[in-house]
């Protein structure tokens, strides 16, 4: 992504979320978009993350909502082995934010039904997305999910898609501009 960016850009540095090498306060806001659960030691990245930045922003799904979207519930029923077990209650999620950030403003991010982001809820109304190898490669929760049970979710969603059960099953979607699936911004100042 780095080798991606403009000329004249902005600098750029790399390093680790739980080790940043910045000064105290040196920057407005750090922001963190669906990564956070990828780190080695959250609470000293989110702790890190405070002490850089005098605003915290988070954009991440609440775990404990991960079965609201019909793909995981429907077809990756191993999405929610990932999930270590305090994340699975309501309201745990954001308790740990605000133990590690101070006072945090949460707010409910509706993905809309034409999400160009291409995360994992992104494709919501438009299922055929899912039978795309290259979407699949961009989304981690495939990578972390055994070859054996992505298939079968791949397999059951085109079985479903061409019979028209998901259609049926999922009708009440299909006239929404946006879902609430989870998506969180979390903001701590």
């Amino acid at each position: 992504m780095i080798g991606q960016r403009p000329p004249g850009s902005a600098p750029a540095a790399q390093a680790n979320a739980e080790d940043l090498p910045f000064e105290d306060d040196s920057f407005d806001a750090a922001m963190a978009v669906f990564t956070d659960h990828h780190w080695g030691d959250r609470p000293a990245g989110l702790r890190e993350m405070r002490r850089v930045a005098r605003r915290v922003v988070i954009l991440n799904a609440d775990p404990a909502l991960a079965e609201s979207f019909w793909l995981s519930r429907d077809y990756l029923p191993g999405f929610g082995d990932l999930i270590p077990e305090p994340y699975r209650r309501a309201g745990y999620w954001i308790q740990e934010l605000g133990n590690h950030l101070g006072a945090v403003e949460e707010r409910s991010v509706p993905v809309p039904h034409d999400c160009q982001d291409g995360f994992y809820q992104a494709y919501w109304r438009r299922p055929h997305a899912y039978l795309e190898q290259g979407v699949r490669d961009s989304t981690s929760v495939f990578h972390r999910l055994s070859g054996d049970e992505v298939t079968s979710a791949v397999d059951d969603l085109r079985r479903d898609l061409d019979d028209g059960s998901w259609k049926e099953r999922n009708a009440d979607l299909l006239c929404k501009p946006d879902l609430d699936l989870g998506l969180r911004l979390v903001i701590a100042t």
